[in-house]
């Protein structure tokens, strides 16, 4: 690992010698000078349907910026999709005289216009690419002069740019730095395509002896005929030069050529690879003929060769590879997708350290700095444009697609990490023309020919790479078709376990597809289970979106991926949770399928990669992210505030010993890299030691403390509990925004507490194990307590000591009218209509002959999927029981959650 923590240096290093740059850009004026642009931008929201003063209104941002932050979190459905403006001054300096200024924009979505004092200079289309712009001829050149930078970004739907739609949210905003470029006269330049105009392909023969060929275009912006000479030195990561070569060229006034320059002969270099990601640096100078330097460029160099073979996988250096790792979206919890590069990096670092050694870039190109983390650390990489799940047939749709293709393969080209380009993703998700099958099939032509020719565009470009589509489930369609035929590798985003089917179905998906398509590479692009890091399951079960349910789910698909020699590798969907405007679920406008949560911390899902992926020993305990552990009794529980905990430890170990408060509990063997052991805990804090042994030695050791909450069953006996918080009508437990943990209900049972009567609320017209509602509770940021209640309900009961209690129950009308359609990924439901009508119930709540509330009709009180709080002072001095009554009026009484909190103990119970 010594060599990624060198690299990361190099990494950072490179970082601080920009930023030095930025500080002295007026003084450093030989070559290339960058500075950042970034600062003190006035933005403006420019949408028609804003009134004046709203228009006017305008703040001061940094960039990287999105106007999409809050929007995209709030419950009214969509987000701002429009016009805006962003606006900056220029001070001309004299010291620039000799300059070409070129502005860099390192990504603004989706469409800009780029205004120089009032004037239009460059329209730029798509929103995940780079674009340069030589402003100089249109800035006022004297000492001081203010000059006016503008750039109109807007983020509407446009159907001739990609992505048409998408399980993701599309913000708007101008979210990468902007820089300018201080330019000699002469210097290296691609004005079209937004690249440095410099491309290196590093090759290896039979004896392992390299040649690095240089492509590169050069801008000689000057009224003169100029001689250069373009030199190009490697030298290896101790900064000691490999070689050296040099190359004289002619330019022509106001001329744009393009140059050749080979280095050959480069014996047995380090190769690059997961294990010892080796850098070479490469760098590339112009000087004129009195030696002045006029531009310089830096690229990192790792030579490696690769393939793949649709029998026995992925080879690199000739050896044996199995991909294994993550997808990626690039955006963060209140950040948008405008993430500094230090946060991009630490996800790399972190699917680094999860033993991954690929990463699928989804669904478009990302910056940079992400290709250059995988660079440094040993990752390799695909990288993809966003069409995604359909197209639009015109030709402005097709060149928009071909621009994005060129765009994304010459600005990412000179990385060595990246060994596949794509260009389509699930492209047969929404095929369009449902009812008219003639003109749908006619559609299906158009998607092929437009992949057949991104095909021909992408290996022209680059013939060193392999190309790839990426399908979801439906083989047939894509095969009948002709598109699996196309790139030379297949993706498939695969869900059964999820979307419909079982787990034991992926294995079975794989070999039909194998069988079907034996010629050619196979990789799994996508599959994930939602696992909301607060929802837990003692019994998981499909779509109960627990983190139990995630971690066996991606234990059988990666015993499956592993074992089976024709499958190249596979890639987690995702690394992160990532926003999702449109999704409602257990946690809206976020899809949870992420190893780790939107701001990143690890959930079990992450340790289970670990213990698969990481070759030396580990062991790890599992995580809670509530206040406390809980810890749960029954009937046949003897202790008294003790009860059982199922305590989940990651280990790749031969075997597991677990040490509870110094005392061993013996040993088990883990099975899929995972043991579940049931301990017997009390109320109050424990120490936990797992301790991992390889060949009878110990090899490794975690150790937590676990500050433990018990939820009694006898609450008479038990005198030590304060507060109980039910998730009624749930089998699942729920971890509150604030920490607290809200257990499952149960049926009443005498001696202890729970419900009378009553029938857990299910979905209409679904398949699926159901556990409640999937709409969007407005109002809370705890939707899982209100997805689910029991309706029908007689009473709640509690054999309590007698004392002073405060009761709260919390309801919310889950039958309603609801504008959400069903999610365009979940196929199993996608054809069932959801009939959904609103009902009124009307009930009192009483205790005995006392009316706690009368006539509560939840939905004409807060409205459907709104939440009702309802809180009542108690004191119990009948025999210690409490039955709280639920009288029927008018439809069917329901509660969704009970938290009961004792406030004073009476004397005698």
């Amino acid at each position: 690992m010594n060599i990624i923590f060198k690299q990361l240096i190099n990494l950072c290093a490179i970082g601080c010698l920009f930023f030095s740059w930025s500080l002295h850009a007026q003084t450093v004026l030989d070559g290339r000078v960058s500075v950042d642009f970034s600062s003190n931008w006035k933005f403006r929201k420019d949408d028609d349907s804003l009134d004046r003063i709203a228009k006017q209104k305008q703040q001061t941002v940094n960039l990287p910026h999105s106007w999409n932050i809050a929007d995209v979190m709030d419950d009214t459905p969509g987000y701002y999709r429009g016009a805006t403006q962003y606006q900056n001054t220029l001070d001309w300096k004299t010291s620039w005289q000799n300059k070409r200024i070129v502005l860099h924009v390192g990504a603004a979505n989706q469409e800009a216009l780029l205004l120089v004092n009032g004037k239009e200079v460059k329209a730029h289309r798509g929103g995940y690419t780079a674009f340069n712009v030589d402003i100089t001829d249109y800035l006022h050149r004297k000492e001081n002069a203010r000059n006016t930078i503008a750039i109109q970004v807007n983020n509407r739907f446009n159907q001739d740019i990609a992505p048409l739609s998408g399980d993701f949210t599309f913000f708007g905003g101008i979210y990468r730095k902007v820089s300018l470029l201080l330019l000699d006269q002469i210097h290296f330049a691609d004005p079209q395509y937004g690249s440095s105009g410099l491309r290196l392909t590093a090759k290896l023969d039979a004896r392992q002896n390299a040649t690095i060929n240089l492509d590169g275009a050069i801008q000689n912006a000057s009224t003169l005929q100029q001689a250069v000479l373009i030199e190009t030195t490697l030298v290896d990561a101790d900064g000691v030069t490999v070689k050296k070569v040099q190359q004289k060229e002619k330019l022509k006034p106001h001329s744009h050529s393009n140059f050749q320059l080979n280095m050959v002969q480069i014996e047995q270099p380090k190769l690059w690879s997961p294990e010892l990601p080796y850098l070479y640096r490469l760098i590339t100078r112009i000087y004129d003929s009195k030696g002045r330097q006029l531009d310089r460029l830096d690229n990192s160099v790792g030579f490696r060769w690769f393939s793949f073979d649709p029998q026995k996988g992925f080879f690199l250096n000739g050896k044996p590879l199995k991909l294994i790792g993550a997808s990626r979206h690039q955006d963060f919890k209140g950040m948008g997708n405008a993430v500094p590069d230090s946060l991009q990096v630490q996800d790399l670092v972190k699917l680094k350290a999860m033993g991954g050694n690929f990463l699928r870039v989804a669904h478009y190109p990302q910056d940079p700095a992400v290709l250059k983390a995988c660079d440094s650390l040993g990752l390799l990489a695909s990288v993809e444009i966003p069409l995604v799940n359909e197209i639009s047939e015109s030709p402005a749709f097709a060149d928009h697609s071909f621009q994005m293709q060129k765009e994304m393969i010459r600005q990412y080209f000179n990385h060595p990490s990246i060994i596949i380009w794509g260009y389509m993703n699930e492209i047969f998700l929404r095929p369009h023309f449902p009812k008219d099958k003639d003109r749908q099939e006619k559609y299906f032509k158009s998607v092929v020919s437009l992949a057949q020719q991104l095909e021909t565009l992408t290996r022209n470009e680059d013939s060193t790479r392999y190309t790839m589509i990426a399908n979801h489930g439906n083989f047939e369609l894509y095969h009948r078709t002709g598109l699996t035929k196309i790139p030379m590798l297949v993706g498939w985003n695969l869900y059964p376990g999820w979307y419909g089917g079982k787990i034991a179905d992926f294995g079975r998906q794989l070999e039909h597809i194998h069988q079907q398509l034996p010629g050619k590479p196979l990789l799994v692009t996508e599959y994930g289970a939602d696992a909301d890091y607060r929802i837990h399951a003692d019994k998981p079960i499909r779509f109960d979106k627990s983190v139990e349910y995630a971690v066996r789910y991606h234990q059988g698909y990666l015993n499956e991926l592993i074992k089976k020699p024709f499958v190249a590798g596979g890639v987690a969907w995702n690394l992160s949770d990532f926003n999702s405007e449109t999704r409602e679920e257990s946690m809206p406008h976020i899809n949870t399928k992420g190893l780790l949560t939107w701001d990143r911390k690890e959930k079990n899902t992450y340790f289970l990669y670990q213990a698969y992926l990481r070759p030396e020993p580990f062991i790890k305990i599992g995580v809670t992210h509530g206040k406390k552990w809980g810890v749960r009794t029954d009937a046949d529980s003897a202790l008294l505030g003790s009860g059982w905990l199922q305590l989940p430890i990651f280990s790749n170990a031969d075997s597991v010993e677990l040490l509870l408060d110094a005392v061993s509990l013996g040993a088990r063997k883990p099975v899929d890299r995972m043991v579940i052991w049931p301990v017997s805990l009390s109320r109050g804090s424990h120490t936990v030691k797992a301790r991992a042994f390889h060949n009878g030695k110990l090899s490794g050791m975690d150790e937590s403390m676990l500050d433990c909450e018990v939820l009694p069953y006898d609450l008479k006996r038990d005198k030590e509990w304060q507060e109980l918080r039910i998730n009624v009508g749930d089998n699942r437990e729920y971890i509150d925004s604030l920490g607290n943990r809200w257990y499952p209900d149960q049926p009443y049972e005498r001696g202890s507490w729970g419900y009378v009567k009553g029938e857990k609320y299910r979905l209409k017209n679904t398949g699926r194990e159901n556990l409640g509602t999937d709409v969007n509770i407005r109002g809370t940021g705890d939707d899982p307590l209100f997805q689910t209640q029991l309706q029908r309900l007689e009473s709640y009961r509690f054999d309590l000591p007698n004392g002073d209690y405060e009761i709260e129950l919390f309801f919310a009308e889950l039958d309603g009218p609801n504008d959400k359609e069903n999610l365009l990924y979940d196929l199993e439901q996608r054809e069932k209509k959801q009939d959904q009508k609103g009902i009124d119930r009307v009930f009192d709540i009483r205790i005995g002959d006392r009316a706690l509330a009368t006539d509560v009709n939840v939905r004409r009180e807060v409205g459907a999927f709104r939440v009702l709080r309802r809180k009542f002072p108690l004191k119990v001095n009948d025999e210690g029981n409490l039955a709280i009554s639920f009288i029927r009026k008018k439809g069917e009484p329901m509660l969704n959650a009970i938290r009961l909190k004792k406030i004073n103990q009476s004397v005698n119970p």
